[in-house]
């Protein structure tokens, strides 16, 4: 593609060449290298203006910015070596991270068109059901491509995630190469904060699913109004197209309205739910802690279904997953095949394996609904006590601490308050917030700002057939304290405090 044709597709004013060949968009400088076109976004923490004779150095193509060029820029700008470099464009937009997206897509021709794609949004089990949906294709034998809050996944190579959602730059590039994988199925989660940033703009939704929608991410929206309106960018089609067929979750009453709304709208819906009618229901489900059962019903029939998984909100993701499998026309067969094998994502209700009488289980719950959804979980599958260690992260919304803490005590027999990620916040101050939730309750707490010590201590008091939750950071294998990023894993740290227990 050429600097023209990016202009075309993006609507932009181009100073210089059109002419110049363009083999990739990126946003990251260090990437801008012979045939790049630079997208210069200013963020609130840096402006990546700063670096554009940098990537005009390194062979860049071009820049993308909603800035005028510099007064001192020309078509053959000399490098402060003094020698000169080859011609570069500069294309100037309104919004730089809508055309960011636009032209992505366009330089890598548009891959989503290309794939079953599959969007998941929803307050919790974005990550769960992403798994659960990315087990279907692989039973069948295909490779898939997956992107969440763990990993990035093309076929067998596995990634750490940098962000629950990749820039828009990134997630083309990554579903290019998933079609000359040989996928014929993606699956991503699509969070509210990078659909407000258009990173899921120009991307072909084979299904989008919604899974449920409560207080989170209020410190950025605001208002859960916002937070409402920034979640249907994923079926109303301001990301650019409205997907072919949407799965939504009848039990929360905004699915209701969504699932109602695109009916009128003469579109493909599949509806699921526990309590409710339904196209794709569970009936009599039983729980413990070596998973769940139930009667799943679809418009392709019924089955009997036992899934590892543990817990009510797993038969939610579940179904999610079933519609979105359906919708993607596999057989009934090898969804049900492919998902009584699939143990999730990690940090999920993952359980600690050790030989003792008591359960230890580690969760990525960090809202007050994803805490008392795993405590529910817990009391389900528990006849002892639930000694429950959890925190809240710093710099984050502050309005969940103290219902994170009501949260906690209502269902725990003793809850012990900690530091989950402070950052730059006072710990003792994060703690302090959530402990005025916990008073409401008046269940025995104790606050030990010491994550290691105070999941020493849970695990040192846990009897026969109690069981120790340690929430909030999952399969994080990192805390961050001021702004250094320390190496600490709850499963390895739980381990360790096991060993040491047994050796007492």
């Amino acid at each position: 593609m050429t600097i023209e044709e990016v202009r075309e597709a993006t609507g932009a004013r181009l100073i210089g060449d059109g002419g110049i060949p363009v083999t990739d968009v990126t946003h990251d400088s260090r990437q801008a290298g012979q045939g790049n076109l630079f997208v210069a976004v200013r963020g609130e923490l840096f402006d990546a203006h700063k670096f554009v004779s940098q990537v005009i150095e390194q062979g860049a193509a071009g820049v993308l910015s909603e800035q005028e060029p510099p007064n001192d820029w020309n078509l053959s700008p000399k490098s402060q070596s003094g020698r000169g470099l080859a011609p570069a464009a500069w294309l100037q937009v309104d919004n730089v991270r809508r055309a960011m997206a636009v032209a992505a897509a366009a330089v890598h021709h548009h891959p989503s068109k290309e794939l079953q794609l599959v969007g998941i949004t929803g307050t919790n089990g974005k990550t769960t059901t992403a798994y659960l949906v990315a087990s279907i294709p692989e039973a069948a034998g295909e490779p898939v491509a997956m992107t969440g809050t763990v990993e990035y996944r093309l076929g067998q190579v596995h990634a750490r995630a940098e962000r629950t959602t990749p820039e828009a730059t990134d997630m083309q590039r990554l579903l290019r190469q998933a079609v000359e994988l040989g996928c014929r199925t993606a699956v991503m989660e699509a969070s509210s904060q990078a659909m407000d940033f258009h990173r899921c703009d120009e991307l072909h939704y084979a299904v989008a699913a919604f899974t449920n929608l409560t207080r989170d991410h209020l410190d950025y929206h605001k208002t859960m109004a916002n937070y409402w309106y920034a979640k249907q960018r994923l079926f109303d089609g301001r990301l650019g197209s409205k997907p072919k067929t949407s799965v939504i979750n009848v039990d929360d009453p905004y699915g209701v309205e969504l699932a109602n709304r695109l009916d009128q709208e003469g579109l493909r819906v599949i509806r699921y739910a526990v309590k409710s009618d339904a196209d794709v229901t569970a009936r009599d489900p039983e729980f413990s802690l070596a998973g769940m059962s139930f009667r799943l019903r679809t418009p392709a029939g019924e089955r009997d279904f036992h899934s590892p998984l543990v817990g009510p909100p797993h038969v939610y993701n579940t179904l999610t997953a079933v519609a979105s499998g359906l919708a993607l026309g596999y057989s009934l067969d090898v969804i049900t095949e492919a998902l009584a094998k699939c143990t999730g994502a990690p940090g999920r209700f993952e359980r600690v394996p050790h030989d003792g009488d008591f359960a230890v289980v580690v969760d990525y719950a960090h809202s007050d609904d994803a805490l008392l959804n795993v405590l529910r979980t817990a009391r389900e599958v528990t006849r002892g006590k639930i000694i429950t260690v959890f925190g809240c992260g710093g710099d984050r919304d502050s309005s969940k601490r103290a219902p994170m803490g009501e949260a906690a005590g209502s269902l725990s027999d003793v809850v012990i308050l900690t530091s989950d990620n402070p950052r730059t916040e006072d710990p003792d101050q994060i703690l302090a917030d959530a402990e005025k939730g916990i008073q409401k309750t008046g269940k025995p707490y104790k606050k030990i700002a010491d994550r290691r010590e105070a999941i020493n201590q849970a695990i040192a008091q846990a009897r026969t057939a109690d069981l120790v939750l340690i929430a909030g950071k999952g399969h994080e294998d990192y805390q961050i304290i001021g702004r250094e990023v320390f190496h600490f894993d709850d499963r390895e740290v739980a381990r360790e405090a096991l060993a040491a227990n047994r050796s007492r």
